[in-house]
């Protein structure tokens, strides 16, 4: 893509209640448009994240046996009626009525009416487990929508559902699942601290946050100092280290005070994730329930899993970035690299650039490439604010030396490729 034709303007009227760097830089780089209080429009530089981290999302839950499907934003109020969470929510929850009287409501969650799907089609004790996953857009009318898209009111989240037959079955799942975050995470590029925590109006006993480790979050989680540095652990190998180490949010902590604080790390956290197991709160209201081997009516042991797609792309900026701008992890980055023509009057540069672009192109890299006519400063603005991960840089200098330089944005550290070996590119970033 080049970046004259890209839906791009780098925006300097940040309005004064971004309070968050990644507030502010997600508006700076066009990344969204604020349509009204906690509602937004994504504009193509954060719509390429977000599908990035979906694929991601996508591809862990498939090999882990999740199921795909899409469920309506819009729900009947009866299904909560009949599971009695219909006054759980309150004014968070967006409720009005269709030309017929009949009241609907904006799904805060899922679990009702994948509940009512469920027991339509499943009533076997053979046909489980069963585990759908959905990554649909969800609202909740917050009192005081801040922070940009970290806590807006309409916002797009993976919400995943299972269904098993028996408590052990469904404490295996839960743990499965717990497994599948920690490799999600960990694909994107991110560690987090999972803490046992409050699983408030979805309900059950057994509940899990996932927490980025960021100074700017919103919540205060306390864990055991035996973890040690969260950022050499081994993800693929730490499950059972993770699972069983002591690590709560503060508010759990409070409730038992339960290990003496000198032995903890204490520190903020964005929640980006978070698992329920609530065994038959909704099956048995909802009369989602199957037949056992033995003829006998049963009902399902359920769990719910979420992750807040667009709310990580904020919480990944407030973890990774520097006075210039955003530093994106490899594998969500909008591009993979940003090419630079520091000089588009030069026609030597542009027909060298045009080489070095179709190049990347046929190689399957995505690129975006700076044929705008900004000064050189400018340009290195423009490229460290959006944050990918390398850039190619070419002037008159280094093209009359037969060279261009590859930066990596995270450490700033160059290097000289010569001009007739692109291939060098392809090894480097």
């Amino acid at each position: 893509m080049k970046l004259s034709q890209f839906f791009f303007k780098s925006r300097k009227d940040i309005p004064s209640d971004a309070a968050l760097i990644s507030h502010k830089l997600m508006i700076k780089a066009s990344m969204i448009k604020q349509i009204t209080a906690g509602i937004y429009t994504w504009l193509p530089l954060g719509l390429k994240i977000i599908k990035k981290i979906e694929n991601i999302i996508r591809k862990v839950h498939d090999k882990y046996g999740c199921q795909e499907l899409l469920m309506p934003t819009i729900q009947p109020s009866s299904l909560w009626k009949k599971s009695e969470r219909y006054n759980d929510y309150g004014p968070e929850m967006l409720k009005f009525h269709d030309r017929n009287k009949k009241e609907l409501l904006y799904g805060p969650t899922n679990e009702e009416l994948i509940t009512e799907v469920f027991k339509e089609y499943i009533n076997s004790y053979k046909d489980l487990p069963k585990n759908l996953y959905q990554i649909q857009w969800k609202f909740r009318d917050e009192i005081r929508p801040r922070f940009g898209v970290m806590r807006c009111r309409e916002f797009l989240m993976k919400d995943n559902y299972s269904f098993d037959l028996t408590k052990k079955d469904a404490e295996n799942t839960y743990n499965n699942m717990f497994k599948c975050y920690l490799e999600i995470f960990n694909n994107i590029g991110l560690k987090v601290i999972p803490v046992k925590a409050d699983p408030g109006a979805i309900g059950g006993d057994l509940s899990h946050e996932f927490h980025l480790i960021s100074q700017s979050g919103d919540n205060t989680i306390l864990y055991d100092k035996k973890l040690g540095d969260i950022n050499k652990l081994d993800y693929k190998n730490s499950f059972d280290l993770l699972r069983n180490i002591y690590s709560v949010t503060e508010d759990e902590y409070n409730k038992k005070k339960d290990l003496d604080l000198t032995k903890l790390v204490k520190t903020k956290g964005i929640e980006i994730g978070h698992i329920f197991y609530f065994g038959t709160k909704y099956s048995e209201k909802l009369n989602a329930s199957v037949l056992n081997n033995k003829g006998k009516k049963v009902y399902v042991e359920m769990g719910s899993y979420g992750i807040g797609v667009s709310r990580l792309v904020a919480a990944v900026i407030e973890s990774s970035h520097d006075d210039n701008g955003i530093i994106w992890p490899k594998n969500i980055s909008p591009f993979h690299v940003g090419l630079i023509n520091l000089n588009m009057k030069n026609v030597n540069l542009n027909k060298t650039c045009k080489k070095i672009y179709d190049f990347l192109i046929k190689n399957k890299v995505d690129v975006l490439y700076d044929d705008t006519k900004q000064t050189p400063g400018e340009k290195f603005s423009t490229m460290d604010l959006i944050g990918l991960p390398s850039q190619i840089i070419l002037g008159e200098n280094s093209f009359k030396n037969n060279y261009f330089e590859i930066k990596n944005r995270k450490n700033n550290n160059t290097i000289k490729c010569k001009i007739n070996n692109l291939k060098k590119i392809l090894e480097v970033i």
